[in-house]
């Protein structure tokens, strides 16, 4: 399985960069679009553990470049390259001790979004995106300790993959967007983390503002 990953991953990046080192080609079909976006997160996990209660999601936040090329009066491909931040929050009791921990996920993130057009200022988007997991911690404030402590990378599947969709609304070289983007990938990679995730997978919401160079 973490072959078949890699492999999707690395499919993902090369077919991102002929998408953009083809976009000269593309220019004739209609405007191009490269430029940056970021903006907030609130991601979950949906884990089941005992004595885990009054779960919140994280909010974090997302940031990056996109390029869009069109491949007709209508349609366009969108890769983005985005640091994105994932996890989520809950209240522990555990025999007698209370307190609260948030799990923080940190990726580097490719999404390929098929763009449908509805006319110059609206769009529609949906597809697959491939994550790197690039570091992970939790934060704990309760009667266990206060403060942040790296959790190992290992206990987690460094690639995580799933499915996206959302819009996007311009003004002129402005826009706002709203998406949200789905794991099919298990958090947990070993049976420490397993017996806290269980079969826990990403899921978050996106709200951002971004401006196109051209």
């Amino acid at each position: 399985m973490k072959n078949k990953m890699n492999a999707l991953l690395a499919a993902a990046f090369l077919t991102a960069g002929a998408i953009v080192s083809g976009s000269t080609d593309t220019l004739a079909q209609g405007r191009t679009r490269v430029g940056l976006k970021g903006g907030l997160n609130a991601s979950s996990l949906y884990y089941d553990s005992q004595g885990v209660s009054n779960k919140n999601e994280r909010i974090g936040f997302h940031a990056g470049i996109f390029a869009q090329a069109p491949l007709g009066e209508f349609f366009a491909i969108q890769p983005e390259l985005l640091y994105t931040t994932k996890g989520a929050s809950a209240d522990y009791n555990v025999l007698g001790f209370n307190g609260k921990n948030t799990f923080r996920l940190n990726y580097a993130e490719l999404p390929v979004l098929a763009t449908f057009k509805l006319g110059q200022a609206v769009e529609l988007q949906a597809g697959p995106y491939v994550s790197y997991l690039l570091n992970s911690d939790v934060n704990s404030n309760g009667d266990f300790g206060t403060g942040t402590t790296a959790i190992n990378r290992d206990n987690f599947n460094k690639i995580d993959y799933g499915l996206a969709g959302g819009l996007n609304i311009y003004f002129g070289k402005a826009f706002v967007g709203a998406r949200y983007a789905q794991g099919l990938q298990n958090i947990a990679n070993s049976g420490a983390a397993q017996t806290i995730l269980g079969n826990a997978k990403n899921g978050v919401g996106l709200l951002s503002v971004g401006f196109s160079f051209n």
